[in-house]
């Protein structure tokens, strides 16, 4: 009777906790990898004691199908440019007026509604959302 043959086990390799290391490791990669943004320049930005913020006198919006709002009202561009001197004409200081533009609207009404309010003397101001 020969025993050792029956006796002799193979080595086996238990790999069942190493399968969810890795998972786990994999899936933390994963997460990191799309929380990175490696297209943002990284700048240190100057810090201030107090909130200079400049007076909002009017808010002008244009959405995504090109038409502008003056506050609550629809305008258009050449009557704009009437309603925004009546507004800025009550102002003592050099007033600001914050453009709201839609992200899907087009560049060019934007930047002709800054052109009207730089010719007013007045400040052209973009409201951003910092959201993605």
């Amino acid at each position: 009777m020969d025993f050792r043959n029956r006796l002799k086990t193979k080595p086996e390799v238990h790999t069942g906790a190493l399968n969810d290391i890795l998972f786990i490791l994999l899936l933390f990669f994963l997460i990191v990898s799309t929380l990175a943004n490696p297209n943002v320049i990284k700048v240190s930005n100057p810090k201030a004691k107090s909130d200079a913020k400049s007076k909002q006198t009017v808010v002008v919006t244009v959405d995504k199908d090109q038409r502008i709002y003056l506050g609550q009202k629809e305008t258009n561009m050449l009557q704009l440019e009437l309603d925004l001197k009546a507004y800025l004409a009550k102002e003592t200081d050099k007033p600001s007026v914050v453009i709201n533009g839609d992200s899907t609207a087009h560049l060019g009404t934007a930047i002709k509604v800054m052109q009207v309010i730089k010719k007013l003397g007045a400040t052209p101001v973009m409201a951003v959302d910092s959201r993605p």
